[in-house]
């Protein structure tokens, strides 16, 4: 797979590897597959009628995205970080996103700024509509896509990883507050990059990561089988 599924709301449903990269993602998100639940291959493999290498593709694939612990002898489990670890994701994210913010600055044309508050436009419809899975969708790629319009890729790749991994903390229904990214954060930021206000840009951002920060709620311990939970999905 070239493309991670937080960037690609509209996939190639012929492409089983797409398919599985995105359903399990989604189950990821909504919470629906729980932190440690352990994604075997000969599950995944009936599931989706595919090959272990595909299978073995697509786990690495989430792996990198950070939504997936591949362990040794052990196998493949939804990501489940730490207090200590979610800490230190959220000190990178203030530095490497305080970044991305001075780039687009930098570089961002009008057109790219009014494409970045159509996307939180998008994102709060979502919220509105109750549509869960694209709502966290797009308030995860919000800050990729800002990252994008600096023009630095290996910033974008850095950001990928945690991005993915703190939303799936702070997406969870046990997280404080009511909404896991807020697009009205959101909007502040877009605010103050259309109007080339860098302090207060870079002010808003702050917060806002604080804010998710804050949202990171404790660690559960429950298990789900594969099958129940994606199998239905196959075809849909």
């Amino acid at each position: 797979m070239t493309e991670p599924a937080l960037n690609d709301v509209h996939r190639d449903q012929a492409d089983p590897e797409q398919r599985m990269y995105r359903d399990i993602y989604d189950a990821i998100m909504d919470h629906r597959l729980p932190a440690r639940t352990k994604l075997t291959e000969q599950s995944l493999s009936q599931i989706y009628d595919m090959a272990r290498h595909g299978v073995r593709k697509v786990l690495s694939q989430l792996a990198a995205d950070g939504l997936v612990d591949l362990e040794p002898n052990r196998g493949a489990f939804i990501a489940s970080p730490g207090e200590k670890e979610a800490e230190e994701m959220f000190e990178l994210r203030q530095v490497l996103e305080r970044m991305a913010v001075e780039q687009a600055l930098e570089h961002a044309d009008q057109r790219a700024i009014r494409s970045l508050r159509s996307m939180v436009e998008r994102e709060r419809d979502a919220y509105l509509q109750g549509n869960r899975t694209q709502w966290i969708r797009l308030s995860a790629e919000f800050h990729l896509e800002l990252a994008k319009m600096g023009g630095n890729g290996l910033l974008v790749d850095m950001l990928r990883r945690l991005v993915s991994r703190t939303t799936l903390m702070i997406s969870s229904p046990d997280a404080a507050g009511t909404r896991p990214c807020s697009f009205d954060e959101h909007l502040k930021v877009v605010d103050a990059l259309e109007q080339r206000d860098k302090k207060a840009a870079l002010q808003e951002m702050a917060h806002h990561l604080q804010q998710c920060a804050c949202r990171t709620p404790k660690q559960g311990g429950k298990h789900f089988d594969l099958r129940a939970v994606l199998g239905a999905q196959k075809n849909t």
